[in-house]
């Protein structure tokens, strides 16, 4: 086998020099495997929730377009990355090979099942055929291969968990994990997209970070969300608005804190916009997560600047240490939350 780089420098094709995701083109060839890398046998594609809202929108929700456009994305760059959102998503599949310089030195042997914590914005792709298209959980079935680099995270699927539920909760992994990070007893925490896949999750998590003396809010574009995550008691309040308007919510939250605003705001929107509202509903000595791929930091920070806001904004990392292991635990916790995450994406 051909010595591979840890960090899959060697199947960029262009422009030389970048690591993978950043890359215009990789090498997709599956049919010969460097000595560090996984080829796995690919069964569900979990595409990034502003990808997926995105390339839905210029298919107008024909999934025949929607499977064209993915079609065209892989076979010109040799991975999943979005040209307009520039994000990708992770995915759920089988071991195939593995490299003879990893064989004996991972946890991992062929035939395990396997979620990438990996953007497929770096991973190598082909896409065979495209079974089936789940507009509804950003869940695409497929036939066809990808690598997994040295460099690359990956959770087994547990015995005790379905499939499909884990990969919807691996997706987001990073918040919750995140979320456990920066939320410490007393805080006041503001969820915007708490109603959503990454929302609920973080409102669990941070509920149980604060405490009784603790306060957690959620933001929720729709009242069916609202409901639902009411009905799951996590939050202390929650409310409908539009997160691109930035002054109803700071009125809001000016309301429902006292004037004293959010110690810890978490953004899961999965749309653009939503960074003013981050910034406003969170006090100056305070921490904005966006986890949004759809967020411009741009706008974040020269939108801080011009408010004269000292908050301190955090780059929305998917990977955090033990992210999939909290996670998975979360589903393990909370009977409620699994009910609803079984009902909705798996």
């Amino acid at each position: 086998m051909k010595k591979g780089n840890k960090y899959g420098t060697h199947r960029v094709i262009e422009p030389k020099g970048v690591l993978p995701q950043p890359a215009n083109k990789i090498d997709n060839n599956m049919d010969e495997i460097y000595d560090n890398e996984i080829l796995i046998d690919v069964q569900t594609l979990n595409i990034d929730s502003a990808s997926f809202t995105d390339i839905e929108a210029r298919a107008n929700g024909d999934h025949k377009k929607i499977a064209e456009i993915m079609m065209e994305i892989v076979a010109k760059q040799g991975k999943h990355r979005n040209p307009w959102t520039g994000s990708g998503g992770m995915l759920l599949g089988t071991v195939e090979k593995i490299g003879d310089a990893l064989a004996g030195k991972i946890d991992l042997k062929v035939g395990d099942k396997i979620a990438t914590l990996v953007s497929l914005s770096l991973t190598p792709l082909r896409i065979d055929k495209i079974k089936e298209i789940r507009a509804d959980v950003d869940q695409v079935d497929i036939d066809g291969k990808a690598i997994l680099f040295e460099s690359g995270i990956y959770a087994k699927i547990p015995s005790d968990i379905p499939e499909k539920l884990a990969l919807s909760a691996l997706d987001v992994a990073g918040a919750p994990a995140q979320t456990a990070k920066l939320c410490k007893p007393g805080d006041t925490v503001l969820i915007i997209g708490a109603g959503g896949k990454s929302g609920m999750l973080c409102c669990y998590e941070a509920k149980k970070r604060v405490g009784v003396t603790g306060k957690v809010i959620g933001l929720c574009h729709s009242q069916k969300s609202a409901d639902r995550l009411i009905g799951l008691g996590f939050c202390d309040h929650v409310f409908t608005a539009d997160a691109t308007q930035p002054v109803p919510v700071l009125e809001k939250m000016e309301e429902l804190t006292g004037g004293q605003m959010a110690d810890v705001t978490i953004n899961n929107v999965n749309i653009p916009d939503t960074e003013m509202t981050s910034v406003l509903s969170t006090k100056d000595t305070g921490v904005v997560y966006f986890f949004s791929m759809a967020t411009s930091f741009t706008k974040a920070a020269l939108g801080a600047e011009g408010v004269g806001s000292d908050v301190t904004m955090i780059v929305g990392n998917g990977y955090t240490k033990g992210h999939a292991a909290i996670t998975l635990e979360i589903l393990r916790e909370s009977e409620k939350l699994r009910k609803v995450f079984t009902e909705l994406y798996a």
